[in-house]
């Protein structure tokens, strides 16, 4: 059996200001590509299908697109919601798909009926469980439910699986072992999933945590997403996870580079060097771009400057002796007794972690003199 594991499409997101969607159509595109090369008999879709719960009607679109596009091929899709999105609206109509092929999780209702294929080797059996949060779960059960770990347990007890078979789930949790960059997840706390719960499948589709990666062996497998969602990501590898079972116990996974129609990199150098035309002339400057400036004084209008030569910037920042040396500044009642532009002066060297020039002492004197009509003692 062979499958294609995809997760965390996040359909409709947008980096800081700018909007992915024509990133995300032409990376899907690609993957459409590379799952007819690779004919496989699934394709796994783990969560976060769209990045928020009621999608743009330009996301809904693209998602359609991509559906389409899969129901055309001879080959089942298995899709679960995420906790981004709202499973009831991506659920909406999924009893009529899945006769052609696109399976969609229903809304957690306490049971999880498996959906089996067969192969040369017999039967494989693909469990669908949805992002779940304890309340939802707890309804269903008579055990006590207190945390993810639990509400999962008691989810995965209730499928009664046979172990004879070839046990495929899909699922969107955080499970425990884990490196995460870009969910908003309690690392080590009450959203850990102990992935011993999952021993009875052969192999754990996962979605949620954007870095692709193994948890205890290639057995259970976070794909990742398909593009670079956030800047913790820059560096990341993104690609598609092929997944070959064969008969019981033997399983094989290979990776596929993605390519982005636009990468995402961080520049860090000063203001001068990054807008020296010798250096942007080599690069690919439709890039989204991340500026990191390490001028000590902040520019005037440097992000108006940078959008002209990096159209998709993404973020400008300091990175500093201010930046890297935040303190807290107190106040001092001896401080009354000195002058403003001392005052001002050490309060700038407080916040900045360097003192003035002679240039912004002399500015600073003549705003004093304009206020209060002579510089005082």
């Amino acid at each position: 059996m062979k499958m294609i594991h995809l997760s965390d499409l996040h359909i409709g997101k947008r980096l800081c200001d700018c909007s992915l969607i024509e990133d995300q159509e032409f990376i899907l595109n690609s993957i459409i590509e590379i799952i007819k090369n690779e004919s496989p008999d699934a394709v796994i879709i783990a969560g976060d299908v769209y990045d928020k719960p009621v999608p743009t009607a330009e996301a809904i679109r693209l998602l359609d697109n991509f559906i389409v596009s899969l129901s055309q091929m001879k080959l089942h899709t298995f899709i679960i919601s995420g906790n981004h999105d709202s499973p009831e609206r991506l659920s909406f109509g999924s009893r009529i798909m899945s006769a052609g092929g696109i399976h969609i999780s229903s809304v957690y209702n306490g049971e999880t009926h498996p959906i089996t294929l067969y192969d040369d080797h017999g039967e494989v059996n693909f469990y669908l469980l949805p992002f779940i949060k304890p309340p939802l779960v707890r309804r269903f059960f008579d055990t006590e439910i207190t945390d993810y770990n639990s509400a999962v347990h008691a989810a995965v007890d209730k499928m009664n699986v046979d172990i004879s078979k070839r046990n495929v789930i899909v699922t969107h949790q955080f499970v425990t072992g884990s490196i995460c960059d870009s969910e908003e997840i309690s690392v080590g706390g009450t959203e850990n999933v102990d992935s011993e719960i999952f021993d009875m499948f052969d192999y754990i589709a996962l979605g949620h945590i954007h870095r692709p990666q193994n948890i205890s062996g290639k057995r259970i497998r976070y794909c990742g997403t398909p593009l670079k969602y956030s800047i913790s990501e820059i560096g990341q590898n993104k690609s598609v996870t092929v997944v070959e079972l064969q008969e019981k116990g033997e399983l094989s996974v290979k990776t596929i580079p993605l390519e982005p129609m636009r990468e995402l990199w961080e520049y860090k150098m000063t203001f001068a060097e990054l807008t020296d035309k010798n250096f942007y002339d080599t690069i690919n400057t439709n890039d989204y771009v991340v500026a990191t400036l390490t001028d000590e004084i902040d520019i005037p209008d440097a992000v108006k400057t940078l959008q002209k030569i990096f159209p998709n910037l993404v973020k400008m920042r300091y990175d500093n002796s201010r930046t890297n040396n935040i303190s807290v500044i107190h106040a001092e009642n001896s401080n009354e007794k000195l002058p403003p532009e001392v005052l001002f002066e050490k309060f700038y060297e407080k916040q900045n972690n360097h003192s003035m020039t002679n240039e912004q002492k002399e500015f600073i004197n003549k705003i004093v003199q304009e206020i209060w009509g002579e510089i005082l003692p």
